[in-house]
């Protein structure tokens, strides 16, 4: 019997309560009840996949705490440097020298701005009869992706996967009594149980697919009473501890500045583990049913003894719903190294030589003298006071004072380490791809002035390798999210929803619907019923795309009759404004009617005014 305490009141958990019929109706007739043969099955199962999983990512916490550490600006101090701490809070010990944080900051800034542009996720139909529909579905989505601030979540795993090189989402259809739609839920990977046995990128082929996620006692059973495919919750108050034995503390050290810990107290609160596993399976095997073909079914288990949920995953799509964003992959690792991690071994060196010339900056200016005592008042040297009188001992009277203190010699020999420092920082911003350039600075030093073509050119070349990594995540993740966005949207949506007539499309949709401008339209589950195709962004910013070439030849266009007439420059134009950062466009463009200019010769025209096929444009009464 063990003993949990709820606020002011003591509850006496007893085993005894696994035994006791709870009257649960399980799932097409299963018996699930704690310590039956199928429940302890399903136990045996999760548990053996998850400890597989957890062996192999492990083995990866060491290196991935070392880039907490390096994320935080944290060291642990020695004895010394907390004694001079605590004689001097101005004086300064050791710290991370926070340069891989401001990569990481760099490489987030640019896949942000490649990537949550609006709307994120852009599809176009596969048919003529689709295209309205696919316009329809994007719209729909985007507010899907605007209620349940889907952004936050993608910027989660693009930061993981910077720092860990494995960034894990899981596509969920939320519903609520106010809005029902697509969700993004990030996996800690210090949490993520993958089937080691495929690479990163290939979810799909593995066998299964598991996180471990914490939550409590009374949000379970709040989501039991809400949710038809929960049960046994109840049977959790019998337990003793409720931690799971697969990771019982948190692992990161992402809180280790602040003092912070994930642990929690089983005597005062009552905190619940519970292991999420996606397993392919044959359910005839398992005693789930009689199919003899793989399908993919859901458990939870809950503090490594109860199943409260088991149940097929009934998509449509019949995938796994996890996405994996690993853009420094190697095609073949279950858990790659991330670029953070490349970086490391310049990151230690780095803070040593800062560390170590500062510690010897310390030592220097704690004025080490040496003094005759028999000369001196050594309790007047040793005051700390400024502008202090050092008084000379009745014997030195009238002998002066020339040796009776002498400074001892001390020599810097790590004056060439802030040096160094600069060029292991220049090391660190050619292998991550981040210069200065990217960080929004100039060069500094040299003989010579910075020029814009230098400019131009280290800018491209960063930008060109950035995008490289843009590209993959676009074609890991964003592809993925994008589809189970869809799938979800035409499998689970039940209701009409408004969506906003604006920005691409709006001249289709108002022609398509005669509908006022700026209006909204009514979507039904029916008009998002068709065959699609996800447009996957370039990986490209706003600016990036040489926008003087483009600006030049616009203005070319725009002088040659010729050219204008083959190419549309109103579309061009749009291009490039939409290249330079402006994400309303449409928004200045004239309604009610478009006008297509014929460029001709002035003395054609002049000709077809004479003739009166032409008159002055406002001119016709």
């Amino acid at each position: 019997m063990s003993s949990i305490i709820y606020g002011n009141t003591r509850y006496q958990g007893d085993r005894s309560l696994l035994k006791q019929d709870l009257d649960y109706k399980y799932p097409e007739g299963l018996n699930l009840r704690p310590g039956s043969e199928l429940h302890e099955r399903i136990k045996s199962e999760v548990l053996t996949r998850a400890q597989e999983s957890a062996a192999v990512m492990s083995s990866r916490f060491s290196s991935w705490n070392d880039i907490d550490k390096s994320l935080t600006c944290y060291i642990p101090t020695d004895e010394a440097e907390n004694k001079v701490k605590s004689e001097d809070v101005r004086k300064p010990v050791s710290i991370v020298f926070p340069y891989t944080y401001a990569i990481a900051e760099t490489l987030i800034s640019y896949l942000v701005s490649a990537f949550l542009q609006d709307p994120i996720f852009r599809y176009e139909g596969m048919g003529p009869d689709d295209v309205v529909g696919a316009i329809l579905l994007e719209k729909v989505v985007e507010q899907h992706c605007i209620k349940n601030k889907v952004g936050l979540g993608l910027h989660t795993m693009l930061y993981d996967s910077v720092k860990y090189g494995l960034g894990i989402v899981g596509p969920s259809w939320k519903s609520s009594r106010m809005f029902s739609g697509n969700s993004l839920e990030n996996i800690d990977p210090y949490l993520s149980l993958p089937d080691i046995n495929v690479a990163v990128h290939e979810v799909q082929k593995g066998e299964y697919y598991g996180w471990i996620n914490k939550t409590n006692y009374y949000d379970l059973l709040t989501a039991e009473s809400n949710d038809p495919d929960m049960f046994n919750v109840r049977y959790l108050k019998a337990l003793r501890g409720t931690r799971t034995s697969i990771y019982p503390s948190d692992s990161s050290m992402r809180n280790l500045k602040s003092g912070l810990t994930a642990s929690e107290d089983n005597g005062t609160t009552f905190p619940v583990d519970r292991i999420f596993k996606y397993i392919k399976l044959i359910p005839k095997e398992w005693k789930l049913g009689t199919s003899e073909y793989p399908e993919l079914w859901l458990f939870c288990l809950a503090s490594d003894e109860i199943v409260i949920k088991a149940r097929p995953a009934e998509f449509d799509h019949g995938m796994i719903p996890i996405t994996t964003c690993a853009p420094d992959f190697d095609g073949y690792s279950a858990v790659p190294l991330s670029r953070l991690e490349i970086l490391q071994g310049l990151q230690t060196t780095l803070d040593w030589l800062f560390n170590s010339h500062i510690a010897n900056v310390r030592k220097a200016i704690n004025d080490m003298i040496i003094v005759d005592p028999f000369l001196v008042n050594i309790k007047d040297l040793e005051s700390p006071e400024p502008g202090k009188i050092i008084r000379t001992r009745r014997p030195a009277w009238g002998r002066g004072v020339k040796d009776a203190v002498q400074q001892l010699a001390i020599s810097d020999i790590t004056r060439g380490n802030i040096a160094d420092s600069g060029w292991i920082v220049q090391w660190m911003q050619k292998i991550s791809g981040a210069d200065d350039s990217m960080m929004g600075s100039l060069r500094q030093g040299g003989p010579e002035r910075l020029t814009g073509a230098e400019f131009k050119g280290t800018r491209t070349g960063a930008v060109s390798r950035l995008e490289r990594v843009a590209r993959v995540i676009g074609m890991q993740a964003m592809q993925d999210i994008g589809y189970f966005f869809a799938s979800h949207c035409q499998q689970m949506m039940q209701d009409e929803v408004y969506v906003k007539v604006t920005g691409d499309w709006q001249d289709v949709l108002i022609k398509e619907y005669g509908i006022p401008e700026r209006g909204r339209i009514a979507v039904s589950p029916k008009d998002i019923d068709i065959n699609y195709d996800i447009i996957v962004r370039d990986g490209s910013v706003p600016g990036g795309n040489f926008s003087d070439a483009w600006i030049q030849m616009f203005g070319i266009l725009g002088q040659n009759p010729e050219l204008a007439q083959k190419f549309d420059i109103v579309r061009i134009f749009t291009h490039i404004a939409r290249n330079l950062g402006a994400k309303n466009v449409n928004d200045f463009v004239r309604r009610g009617g478009n006008i297509n200019p014929i460029i001709q010769p002035d003395q054609q025209v002049a000709a077809q005014a004479q003739a009166g096929n032409l008159l002055p444009f406002g001119g016709m009464q």
